[in-house]
């Protein structure tokens, strides 16, 4: 990418269209930005920038004349690439970048990058005060809800650069990297990357599991022999993708179910590093702050990155035992009457909102439903083992979630309008020693904005009881 004076189209005027346009014209660039949402206040995005500026903005449909001079079209990650106007510009020779390629492209440093169905939230969090704790200048960006491209702007006050981009050669970055952001990827290279894991989410985008597989699996694509991948050994896919020749880089695996002669696994209650003969102590899960399986997973694939990062485990052990859960995953909200309520509004898909429930401290009182994202909930409702007293769904979902529950045999289910009616039926059915959960299996999209405003809107219903 040539920066002066190249013409660029932004697709998509949200957070990381306004991040990657305000970038391009610090480079130099003008920017075209596009939205085809023909009512969204145009005004209030232009704000974004300085008056003289050049840039443009095109709402509803874009034409191929718009496209004249184009050099170059950066795409927001909520866009599918079979959008009929993304057809148009890839059919008229433009390249595509996603938000994190340009920002890559941008940055300067080491990278570290994860990836994987669930979990990248929490892991991410993790090796970001890992890394801080070490190095002085560390970055934490992606999906985590802070576009990459934003913070190759800032300087060290938050305030926008005029000069120079942030990121320099000493810069350390740690990436969410989702499946989305992905898809849009050229020559992105961790110096470590991880895949948590792989599980069905998103297969109305992606299609087919075989195509969202290798989509999480390129996230290594432009790593050497010289880089690091941390993968789950106990996901046969990610098992047979570390001793496949698929995979260029070093493979390190972490378990929770086996022991590993090389690698992270957990011996007793104490998770451990095998290596060069070995068997190195890390942490006791009992001394973490962080419930369930799934985040002793969390804790070991970024333990596993910081090592390869050069971290010391001294530090690495310091900063785990004081870290705790990131909000809207599996957090603890408050004690009300003997009840206890988690908010894992980032319980996203089926397979997260499993290992909320299986994280439970007492019986469920639990809230689901919400955006259709195509996926099944069979495991889901089978994971509810008896500890599930009631169900309380709402959302787009509801209907198909409550007669899969009804064809597994279980019958206590509510609706409810909305989240201020779901939280007080669960507080009247809710008995001391019980917890309630949101944990949805769905998108949030539909009822809200986000998974956020799901999330800090089911606290504040607590909060109010």
């Amino acid at each position: 990418m040539q920066s002066k004076s190249q013409k660029v189209l932004v697709a998509g005027a949200g957070k990381s269209g306004i991040s990657s346009a305000r970038l391009l014209l610090q480079m130099g660039g003008e920017v075209v930005l596009y939205d085809s949402n023909s009512i969204l206040d145009a005004k209030a995005v232009m704000g974004n920038f300085q008056p003289g500026e050049p840039v443009s903005m095109i709402l509803g449909q874009l034409l191929p004349e718009d496209l004249r001079g184009v050099e170059l079209c950066v795409i927001s990650p909520g866009i599918s690439l079979e959008e009929p106007f993304v057809v148009m510009i890839r059919e008229a020779g433009i390249p595509i970048w996603g938000e994190v390629q340009l920002a890559y492209h941008c940055s300067r440093g080491r990278l570290a990058a994860i990836t994987g169905t669930n979990g990248k939230t929490t892991t991410t969090a993790l090796v970001g005060e890992i890394l801080k704790a070490h190095f002085e200048d560390v970055h934490v960006v992606g999906n985590i809800g802070i576009p990459y491209t934003e913070e190759a702007l800032k300087t060290s006050d938050g305030s926008v650069t005029d000069a120079a981009l942030r990121m320099t050669e000493g810069s350390v970055t740690v990436a969410e990297i989702s499946s989305f952001q992905l898809e849009t990827v050229t020559d992105f290279h961790p110096n470590v990357s991880a895949i948590l894991n792989i599980t069905p989410d998103h297969l109305n985008r992606h299609h087919t599991m075989e195509c969202y597989i290798a989509v999480k699996e390129s996230i290594t694509a432009s790593q050497t022999e010289e880089d690091t991948c941390v993968l789950n050994y106990d996901d046969e896919v990610l098992r047979e993708f570390g001793q496949s020749d698929r995979l260029r880089a070093k493979a390190v695996f972490f378990s929770s179910r086996q022991k590993l002669s090389e690698g992270y696994c957990i011996e007793e209650s104490v998770i451990t590093y095998h290596h060069d003969g070995k068997a190195e102590p890390v942490i006791d899960i009992y001394d973490m702050n962080l419930l369930g399986r799934h985040n002793h997973e969390n804790v070991m694939a970024a333990v596993a990155m910081c090592v390869a990062m050069g971290v010391p485990l001294e530090t690495i052990r310091k900063v785990v035992r004081r870290f705790k859960a990131v909000e809207h995953r599996i957090e603890f909200v408050r004690e009300h009457m003997g009840v206890r309520y988690y908010n894992d509004s980032k319980g996203t898909n089926p397979d997260a909102a499993i290992q909320a429930v299986k994280a439970m401290p007492g019986p469920i009182i639990l809230i689901g439903g919400g955006y259709d994202k195509g996926s099944s909930y069979d495991e889901w409702i089978e994971s509810f083992d008896g500890n599930v007293k009631y169900l309380v769904l709402l959302g787009q979902t509801r209907d198909a979630i409550a007669a899969c529950a009804k064809q597994h045999g279980f019958q206590n289910i509510m609706f409810a309008e909305d989240m201020a009616e779901a939280v007080r039926v669960c507080a009247y059915y809710a008995e001391d020693g019980d917890c309630v959960l949101l944990s949805p299996a769905c998108a949030s999209w539909g009822m809200f904005k986000n998974y956020e405003e799901r999330g800090r809107i089911f606290k504040e219903c607590v909060m109010e009881l």
